[in-house]
């Protein structure tokens, strides 16, 4: 690639970057400013010559307002949980350490104030598919079970699993219908000095039915063998997104301006998905659901997220891949300077591939984990902290391994 072409893809790239954090409120999955984003990426990859599919799926919003929480005359600072009902409830404050307490406890139409050990780790969504371990299951069952009118959770920082936010909600769920509400740890601390006393709870609140899609673009699509490149476009609510995911959604469209001449024998099919930040996974489900039949040919699949972070190279890493394709892929990127080879992350789209035994790789900032601890999730996700010229080298790097599997044997 000459300068001045390296120069039009950068230019390109950070009007790409500029546009899909602006749209408003946000991308999180179903809202105004997610269809935004899907028509734009749809609209960008069609004028290169691609098949654009895009595949509409029901999905859940949710608009919250605010939560008040007051015991006499003093309030403290709690948040509605996405996609919490609203309510409102005078009642006593319970209050619940443990997933023992919680199974002896008596809370029916009270106030439940959940602290300390069961706050942990933030709780699966009680349908997802991909990893929900017993103990979360448990606690759902429990809860369901004990029916408290409302619920507070207290939660510790916990960056390696929510990211940078917090407080943060431990129950973010639209199919778990008790209304919750979250607060940090101190605030928790405090509410449970007065347990037995009665409280008042106002949560502002409401979900919001919609729909939303997935764009997938492809070039010959009649093929056999399909290679699929992917990034999640959607945001977390409330955030500009950039490193998580509009650096990768980036990416995808300098990939297929990059690839507009193609004319290989396989199909390539680079697919916005739609859901990677929202509880039910909606459209990386509906993906599965209208391909369920054709994983088959998928050879390699390939999925970018969280790339572009202005320090550190780009990592990438191999899931259910033969060492004769690692070692295949390690030679096409090993004369791409941006890109290193990384430790294995689980919590991506490549899973959906992975685990239907799919040959697929990931990529990911090296820094990964500074970002999750510092910016991911959060106001901090802007395009500054992105360096445009990273996403032209992986783009770059991923053209090259795209063509050269049409020679692969």
């Amino acid at each position: 690639m000459n300068n001045k072409m390296q120069k039009e893809y950068i230019k390109k790239g950070g009007n790409y970057l500029g546009t899909l954090c602006d749209f408003k409120p946000s991308r999180s999955t179903g809202s105004a400013g997610n269809k935004k984003a899907t028509s734009f990426f749809a609209r960008t990859v069609k004028r290169n010559g691609f098949q654009v599919r895009t595949d509409t799926f029901n999905c859940l919003d949710f608009k919250n307002q605010n939560a008040i929480l007051k015991s006499k005359s003093k309030n403290f600072s709690v948040f509605p949980s996405p996609f919490s009902l609203g309510c409102k409830v005078k009642t006593e404050l319970v209050c619940v350490s443990s997933i023992e307490e919680l199974a002896t406890c008596c809370c029916i139409g009270k106030l439940l104030l959940l602290k300390d050990k069961i706050c942990n780790e933030q709780l699966m969504p009680k349908e997802f598919v991909f990893y929900n371990p017993e103990h979360h299951k448990k606690i759902y069952s429990l809860l369901q079970k004990n029916n408290p009118a409302a619920i507070i959770t207290a939660t510790k920082p916990n960056p390696d699993l929510v990211g940078a936010i917090y407080p943060y909600p431990l129950i973010e769920d639209g199919d778990f219908n008790i209304p919750s509400c979250y607060c940090s740890r101190s605030t928790g601390q405090k509410l449970s000095k007065h347990e037995g006393e009665i409280f008042e709870l106002v949560i502002k609140a409401k979900r919001i039915f919609t729909k939303a899609c997935n764009v997938v673009a492809s070039k010959n699509p009649k093929s056999d063998r399909k290679i699929v490149i992917c990034a999640h476009i959607d945001s977390r609510a409330g955030t500009p997104g950039a490193s998580d995911n509009a650096s990768g959604t980036v990416v995808l469209l300098l990939l297929a301006e990059m690839l507009s001449d193609y004319q290989g024998d396989n199909c390539i099919e680079i697919v916005a998905l739609n859901g990677e930040d929202h509880f039910s996974v909606a459209g990386q489900m509906d993906y599965l659901r209208l391909n369920k039949n054709k994983l088959g040919k998928i050879i390699m699949a390939i999925n970018i997220d969280d790339v572009g972070y202005k320090k550190g190279k780009t990592s990438y890493t191999f899931y259910q891949c033969s060492n004769q394709t690692k070692q295949f892929v390690r030679m096409i990127f090993s004369k791409n300077a941006e890109l290193m080879e990384g430790e294995p992350w689980y919590n991506g789209d490549h899973m959906i591939f992975s685990q239907n035994s799919v040959e697929s790789i990931a990529l990911t900032s090296a820094n990964s984990a500074y970002l999750m601890r510092n910016i991911t999730h959060t106001q901090k996700d802007k395009p500054e902290i992105i360096k445009i010229g990273k996403l032209v080298e992986i783009a770059n790097g991923l053209k090259k391994l795209v063509l050269n599997l049409n020679y692969r044997e």
